[in-house]
C-alpha cells in the first residue's frame, strides 16, 4: 500500500542556495515538506531565511570557501558523499551543476533526484566552458584544469548518476538528455512558476515593444536581442544584469532601454504585460523566465531549442526562429507580427507550469516509488 508522503520522513539536498530557478524548486520542496532539512554545499543568508532556518550546512560555508566556490569541486564532492541520512524514509536531492545526486543513502531510503541538467561543463556545454570559464583573469587557469580533468570528472559524474533510485527531469529535452549522458530513464515533471505574480489584473490598453529579462552573460545570447531590434528599430526593454551589461549597451541603438536602476521583483510583470512579445535566445534546459512571460499572457519569440520545445506551441503561445542568429531572429519578429496571439489563451497554457501542478505530480510519483 502506498504510504502518505506527509508522513514520511523527508530530506531535501541541493548543490548550493544562491539564488535562481534551481533555488526555487527547493522552495516548493521545503512548502510540501515543512519539517524537511535542506541540506547544501552553501547558502546565503537570505536562503536561510526563506527556507525558515532549516538549511544545514558544513565547513564549505566558513572560512575562506564561500569566495572560492567555484574552484572547490572536489571538496564538495567529499561533503556530500559523506552525509548522513540514517533514519529517513525519503531523500529527494535537487542537482544540476553540482554535487547534490552524489549522496549515498541507506538501505530501504528512497533517493529521488529532480536533476535540472546533466552537469554542463562535463557534457554538453564543455566547450563553451572551455571559450568562456567564466573565472575572469583566472581563465586560463580553469581551462587546463578542465582538459585535464574532464574525463576522471565525467567517469565520476556518470557513477553519481547511477546512485538515485528514481531521475525526475525539468523539461522533455533534459529527459533526453538524461539518456543520452548517463543512460537512466526519467520522468518529466516541470518545476513550480510563480504564476500568479505575472496573471494580468489591470486593463492593458496597448501592448507595445519587446522585452527581454535575465542574467547577462555569452550563452544566454542576449546580443542577438539587442542587435535584432537595433536592427528592426523596435523598442526593446532589456531588464537584468552580468558581465555582458557593458557590451551591451555599446551594441545598442537608440530604441533600446536599459533601466538606469536596479528593476526590483515587483516591477517585473508590468514590464512582461505591457510587451507584445518576450525575446529569448538562449539554449536552455528549461528557461523560467519565458514561463512567466506567457503567465502575463505574452508570446514568445524563442529559439528552437530546449526547454522551450515544452512550452512554446507555434502560433498559439509564441513563435519559433532555427538559428541564433539576428538575421533569424529578425525574420521570425516580422512573422510573429502577422500573427494573432489570444493574451488570455496564452495565461492559461502557462497554468501547466504551477506550483500545483508541480506538487501534484511530485506528490503521486512518491505515493507510487515509496
Amino acid at each position: 500500500m502506498a504510504r502518505d508522503p506527509a508522513k514520511l520522513k523527508v530530506a531535501i539536498v541541493h548543490d548550493w542556495l544562491v539564488g535562481g530557478g534551481a533555488e526555487r524548486v527547493v522552495q516548493e520542496l521545503h512548502q510540501m515538506f515543512p519539517d524537511a532539512p535542506i541540506y547544501t554545499s552553501y547558502a546565503t543568508k537570505e536562503w536561510q531565511e526563506r527556507l525558515d532556518g532549516k538549511v544545514v550546512t558544513g565547513f564549505l560555508q566558513h572560512g575562506p570557501f564561500p569566495r572560492l566556490r567555484k574552484y572547490v569541486g572536489l571538496l564538495r564532492i567529499w561533503w556530500f558523499t559523506h552525509l548522513d541520512f540514517t533514519g529517513y524514509d525519503l531523500v529527494i536531492s535537487s542537482s544540476g551543476n553540482g554535487e547534490a545526486k552524489s549522496i549515498r543513502v541507506p538501505k530501504g531510503v528512497t533517493h529521488v533526484c529532480y536533476c535540472h541538467a546533466p552537469t554542463h561543463y562535463y557534457w554538453r556545454h564543455y566547450k563553451q566552458y572551455l571559450a568562456h570559464p567564466g573565472f575572469g583573469v583566472f581563465d586560463p587557469l580553469a581551462r587546463l584544469g578542465l582538459r585535464l580533468l574532464v574525463g576522471p570528472l565525467r567517469r565520476w559524474d556518470l557513477k553519481a548518476s547511477k546512485r538515485p533510485d528514481v531521475m525526475l527531469a525539468n523539461s522533455t529535452h533534459t529527459q533526453a538528455e538524461i539518456k543520452e549522458f548517463y543512460g537512466r530513464d526519467s520522468i518529466v515533471v516541470y518545476p513550480p512558476i510563480d504564476l500568479d505574480r505575472f496573471a494580468v489584473k489591470r486593463p492593458i490598453a496597448k501592448r507595445k515593444g519587446y522585452i527581454t529579462v535575465g542574467r547577462q552573460t555569452p550563452y544566454k545570447k542576449t546580443d542577438i536581442i539587442v542587435a535584432a531590434c537595433t536592427k528592426l528599430g523596435v523598442p526593446l526593454t532589456v531588464i537584468g544584469g552580468g558581465p555582458e551589461n557593458d557590451k551591451l549597451r555599446r551594441i545598442a541603438g537608440p530604441t533600446i532601454t536599459f533601466p538606469d536602476h536596479y528593476v526590483p521583483d515587483s516591477e517585473v510583470p508590468k514590464h512582461m504585460q505591457d510587451a507584445k512579445a518576450f525575446l529569448f535566445a538562449a539554449y536552455e534546459d528549461f528557461g523560467v523566465t519565458p514561463v512567466e512571460a506567457l503567465a502575463a499572457g505574452t508570446p514568445v519569440i524563442a529559439y528552437k531549442a530546449g526547454g522551450a520545445l515544452d512550452y512554446v506551441v507555434e502560433g498559439k503561445t509564441g513563435h519559433f526562429y532555427t538559428e541564433q542568429t539576428v538575421e533569424a531572429l529578425c525574420a521570425a519578429m516580422q512573422e510573429s507580427d502577422k500573427l494573432h496571439f489570444d493574451h488570455r489563451a496564452i495565461a492559461v497554457h502557462a497554468q501547466s507550469f504551477s506550483p500545483s501542478a508541480f506538487q501534484g505530480k511530485l506528490t503521486q510519483i512518491i505515493k507510487e516509488i515509496v
